[in-house]
């Protein structure tokens, strides 16, 4: 059945009206225009039949008076003298004019809600250049923007723009709560999908200096929801590429659960883009950190822009050896060298003869003050080695709790521990399937004893009996497998540290290290007040490596290496090691010296005795001056590049 001309015209009608506000403003003033010229016209014809009925010697007086009639009602006062046929006119132009008013006051009062509503909601374009790019929102975000503002703090203007599913509003509440002073960066937050291309474009993606695309949910997510982030993840990835006409020159730093999902990134075959694996970084640190006290303060140093940073430097070498580098920089301890033919080498050897073409790394106050100097400014005393050795031993290590992490931490501690360590494991009420995740370790790792005790933690006799200062390191993990809020794990662990404190007060000697894995980086305070030897900040110190790699995509080779049983490490090892001059009065370039002897390279010094005061940095100095004196005494240490611990 043919539609007929009705129905066409109707259709067509409502087509013109989809389009938008615009066909909806221009369809209500043409309605307008027409009544009121019809309106005229039924002016112009009573007048026109019946002469004696005008009220006026000028019919553009008419016309004026139609107009007023029917833009404002109180106007009708006007024709109060007319005839009465003219006020039939009257009251139907007050009528009309009422009625498509209303109808155009509405429209436009709606459209200027909605487009205030869409600036509340940040759904503008962002014109921003050189900026970074947060894609996505979880609880790293605030850690991340904290280090990026003292990242921009020596520049005029920085930018960062956050897109994300989140509310704007709720999180400019957040952001205005939280960080309150930007110093010289600038926020945006908008809402939008950050997997849409339109979205991107409208952020500014192709003029942004970097991109941190953040994972949907938490470590603690089931695994649907890790997978669903992943994807939205590599989705995201592609559409950035597709902005850039298929050619990414964006450094795009992301975090990726899955390791079948981390391979599928590497098929980019883009160096640009970088996949962390967060929880396996915070398990290898949890070993280094189990190993050496103090080295959780050393890389909330190293991996701050608070601080000392690692930077790539290139300038003009002269033949010079790697070995007298660190004393042609004022400011700048050399750890290794790069160049894009050979890669990375961390502590290529004191006699490698620096090449044209590379570049170092180097630990210094900042970028500005990497200055190669033309003469040596250190004149060195050489210091007597005693070269002792640490001897690889068996650990206990008692873990209260479970997370993921501590696969990671048990599998890289294979690669450190002897034969016969044991990891006594305490959980409340464990699972079947917890109990056989714990067998398949025992068959996995045969030569380690690992054991699961049903015990809870945070009552008081529970940690008594197990005696926890008898072991080496006592590790203090999340106390319940699907919780996902950070403060509510935060606050157990608080009330576990304390609990063994009290033990701790009633043991002489009590030697155990105690390690937790705090997860929001606002209770460092609290924690640091517990007498914690060592404490993890998970989500700070992986916000940290986020923003550096941001801004430096290289670092990612350094952290790779130091982060590897099979490369150089960072280590806090007793100045026993290297001398039995105590007490030792030198300078830290003789210290470096000393170091150099056994391959390693010195970052700096831990004063034993500084190291439970939080406002002394935990005893913890990195790159002084190489005149600076300084007094060690059997109690402090070298923090040192290495190869191991020994």
């Amino acid at each position: 059945m043919q539609p007929s001309f009705k129905d066409k015209l109707k259709y067509r009608f409502e087509k013109y009206l989809n389009k938008g506000g615009a066909s909806i403003f221009v369809s209500l003033f043409v309605v307008f225009l027409v009544l009121f010229l019809f309106m005229i016209f039924i002016r112009w014809v009573i007048i026109t039949v019946w002469p004696d009925l005008a009220f006026s010697d000028n019919f553009w007086d008419d016309i004026w008076s139609t107009w007023l009639q029917m833009t404002d009602p109180g106007n009708m006062s006007q024709d109060n003298a007319s005839p009465t046929w003219l006020k039939i006119t009257t009251i139907l132009s007050g009528i009309f004019g009422v009625i498509i008013l209303s109808m155009l006051i509405a429209f436009i009062t709606t459209t200027l809600e909605q487009v205030f509503y869409n600036f509340r909601k940040g759904r503008g374009k962002v014109i921003e250049e050189n900026h970074t790019l947060i894609l996505g929102w979880n609880e790293r975000v605030i850690d991340i923007i904290r280090e990026l503002i003292l990242a921009n703090e020596s520049e005029k203007y920085g930018s960062v723009v956050i897109l994300s599913n989140e509310d704007k509003e709720e999180m400019d509440d957040l952001l205005s709560k939280r960080i309150p002073n930007r110093i010289s960066t600038s926020i945006i937050t908008t809402t939008g999908d950050f997997a849409n291309i339109n979205e991107l474009k409208r952020v500014g993606v192709e003029s942004a200096k970097s991109i941190i695309l953040l994972a949907n949910c938490s470590e603690s997510a089931s695994y649907e929801d890790k997978i669903s982030s992943d994807i939205q993840s590599i989705k995201s990835i592609m559409a950035i590429i597709s902005c850039q006409n298929g050619k990414n020159e964006l450094p795009i730093i992301t975090e990726i659960f899955s390791e079948e999902k981390r391979q599928l990134i590497s098929y980019f075959d883009d160096d640009n883009i970088i996949a962390l694996d967060s929880w396996d970084i915070m398990g290898k640190l949890l070993v280094q950190t189990s190993l050496s006290s103090g080295l959780e303060v050393v890389y909330n140093e190293i991996l701050s822009f608070d601080g000392c940073e690692v930077y790539f430097h290139e300038d003009e070498w002269n033949g010079i050896t790697f070995g007298e580098l660190p004393f042609y920089f004022k400011d700048g301890i050399p750890l290794g060298i790069y160049n894009e033919e050979e890669g990375m080498k961390l502590r290529p050897g004191k006699k490698y003869v620096m090449k044209k073409e590379d570049q170092i790394i180097i630990l210094a106050e900042d970028d500005s003050m990497i200055v190669l100097e033309d003469n040596s400014i250190h004149k060195s005393t050489p210091i007597q080695l005693v070269n002792k050795k640490l001897e690889q031993t068996k650990k206990n290590i008692l873990i209260l709790g479970w997370h993921n992490v501590a696969d990671i931490f048990i599998n890289e501690s294979f690669d450190y521990l002897s034969s016969g360590s044991k990891f006594d494991i305490h959980y409340n009420s464990p699972t079947s399937e917890f109990e056989e995740h714990i067998d398949l370790l025992k068959q996995k790792y045969p030569d380690f004893e690992i054991n699961i005790v049903d015990s809870d933690p945070l009552q008081m006799d529970n940690l008594n009996q197990a005696n926890p200062f008898e072991y080496d390191n006592i590790i203090i993990l999340s106390q319940n497998l699907t919780e996902e809020d950070a403060d509510k794990i935060d606050s157990d662990t608080l009330i576990i540290l304390l609990l063994l404190r009290k033990i701790k007060s009633t043991i002489n000697n009590a030697s155990a290290k105690i390690i937790t894995q705090v997860l929001n980086s606002d209770n460092q305070e609290i924690i640091t007040q517990t007498e914690v030897d060592d404490f993890i900040i998970s989500n700070k110190l992986i916000t940290m490596i986020l923003a550096q790699l941001s801004e430096e995509p290289l670092i990612h080779k350094f952290y790779t290496d130091i982060f590897s049983e099979d490369g150089s490490e960072i280590y806090v090892k007793s100045i026993q090691l290297y001398t039995n001059n105590f007490p030792l009065e030198t300078t830290f370039g003789d210290l470096i010296g000393l170091a150099d002897q056994r391959e390693e390279v010195c970052l700096g010094i831990r004063k034993g005795d500084k190291s439970k005061n939080p406002n002394e940095n935990f005893g913890v100095t990195l790159n002084l001056d190489k005149n600076e004196k300084v007094t060690l005494n059997e109690n402090d240490f070298l923090v040192v590049l290495s190869e191991d611990e020994l």
